[in-house]
């Protein structure tokens, strides 16, 4: 008698592989959806989208209401799951209507009234958002990576596809609102079927209370790092207009490169790792953790600045040029925010979330009323270095305050900075001038890229291969002594990325 063979289950490393595909897979194809997107749209065009992209995205944070994560991580998500869609209907429902209702006020107070259509079309995808809680975190608790990538390429290919078909019959910057509207609405259906889940709305009141004291603090945060990562866009918006924002958004998202490619990679990787080692060589593995990345981020951000407008003209078009000096300071904000990725996963692995909220709070802070004054005196360009300034003398020092609290030895830090930061200054200058000689924007990128790149490499190559090629000795050596870290360590991690027109 044959038997059926029994359906695979999901694993921790076969959801780790599809998460890694489908990031890198999505990530390359709204980088060519951005590129396309800006060469046929105006700056101001964009800059209106980024506005209402923005005002979307906040309340997108809230509108899940931490409720996808409760379900995912309870022990009885089928109990709760008719209680979550029918709270997630009423939030969506909720947000959606306060968006559509405020579109006009919003926009007017970001000084882009041309916002409006686009922010009131967009709020319908807040309640699409709160139905698809459910379906989403079924797909997730049961590691179903591979059906989440596929749902997240239907709704990348009806997206595009909408976009440019709209674009074509000439109906301008409300096409990407009503594409993202057909992409989502596609992709929701797609969930629930993946998913075999039911619609299947209930309230059962046991059950609220708990859903909701764990999804609002969760809610809350989701909002911090919103706001974080995108206060820059309603300052400039407010106080420069969305042709400004324009500009700033397309060099903002370029500045994301290095961050997109590495940060994944190293929250993947590093938040196990220390969470494993021993605290008694703290400081050494923090070191290691920092030459590696820093050796890497850093000529990534300077060879983004020194080459940001051969870069931006070569990519995006002649158009795009005045968004060169923003870039300039927004390549090295990158390579920053890389280092403190790396001491926020190792405070984290060492239980200090309360000093990295507190970082982040202060950080928050501190970058306002900073980027307000930059942006006011200077344009863009002052906000871009306002990150810059505000990165170094106030972020890096709260971090170095908080290391303070497991003991690690500044000066064995120093030891992993300062090399590639001496290297960073002749080759910075050397890719800068060397492209400056030449007039072909793709000459002046490949030229100067060799040129800057190739002097780091000489000067920096045999010290970056040796703590290389040492800290894979090491690995090997743990993976012998400790067989099952290597899969234990896998972790799959969900987080925010960069803001960008093209999604």
């Amino acid at each position: 008698m044959n038997r059926k063979p029994a359906p695979s289950v999901p694993t921790v490393k076969n959801a780790l592989a599809w998460s890694s595909v489908s990031n890198l897979v999505m990530r390359l194809g709204t980088l060519s959806m951005g590129i396309v997107l800006a060469r046929i749209l105006s700056p101001e065009e964009f800059g209106v989208y980024a506005v209402a992209l923005t005002v979307q995205t906040a309340l997108m944070t809230l509108a899940d209401f931490g409720m996808s994560a409760d379900l995912i991580r309870c022990e009885d998500p089928e109990k709760r799951a008719p209680t979550v869609a029918t709270l997630g209907l009423i939030t969506g429902l909720t947000f959606a209507a306060s968006m559509a209702v405020s579109s006009r006020a919003v926009a007017n107070s970001l000084a882009s009234p041309e916002a409006v259509d686009v922010i009131f079309i967009l709020s319908f995808t807040l309640l699409l958002s709160g139905v698809g809680i459910v379906p989403f975190a079924k797909l997730q608790r049961n590691l179903e990576q591979k059906k989440l990538f596929l749902v997240s390429m239907v709704d990348f290919v009806v997206n595009t596809v909408s976009t440019l078909v709209l674009l074509n019959l000439g109906m301008g910057v409300i096409s990407l609102a009503y594409s993202r509207i057909l992409a989502q609405s596609c992709a929701l259906v797609l969930q629930y079927v993946l998913a075999r889940q039911k619609v299947k709305f209930g309230i059962d009141r046991s059950l609220v209370g708990p859903v909701l004291r764990f999804g609002i603090p969760v809610a809350a945060a989701n909002l911090l790092s919103w706001s974080l990562l995108s206060v820059d866009n309603v300052v400039i918006a407010h106080w420069a207009g969305p042709l400004a924002l324009g500009f700033y958004v397309l060099a903002f998202n370029i500045s994301n490169w290095p961050m997109s490619a590495l940060g994944q990679v190293i929250r993947s990787v590093t938040l196990p790792v220390f969470s494993r080692s021993s605290a008694s060589r703290d400081s050494d593995n923090l070191a290691t953790a920092l030459a590696l990345t820093w050796g890497i981020g850093l000529p990534a951000g300077l060879f983004l600045a020194v080459l940001a407008k051969p870069l931006i003209v070569f990519v995006y078009g002649e158009k795009w040029g005045t968004a060169g000096p923003v870039l300039a300071a927004l390549g090295l904000f990158g390579a920053l925010r890389l280092l403190f990725d790396v001491v926020a996963s190792f405070l984290l692995a060492r239980g200090k979330s309360g000093q990295v909220l507190t970082v982040q709070i202060v950080w928050f802070a501190a970058l306002i009323p900073t980027m307000i004054v930059g942006t006011h005196s200077y344009g863009i360009v002052g906000g871009g270095w306002a990150h810059v300034a505000i990165g170094i003398f106030v972020v890096l020092p709260a971090y170095l305050i908080a290391l303070r609290s497991v003991r690690v030895r500044y000066a064995v830090l120093w030891g992993a900075i300062w090399p590639p930061l001496l290297a960073a200054f002749p080759a910075g200058l050397a890719g800068y001038f060397v492209a400056g000689m030449f007039h072909y924007p793709v000459v002046s990128l490949i030229v100067g890229g060799l040129a800057g790149g190739g002097l780091y490499a000489l000067l920096i190559g045999r010290w970056f291969l040796k703590i290389a090629n040492a800290t894979a000795e090491a690995g090997r050596i743990q993976e012998i002594l400790v067989p099952d870290v290597a899969d234990s360590s896998e972790s799959l991690v969900e987080r925010k990325a960069d803001l960008d027109v093209s999604q």
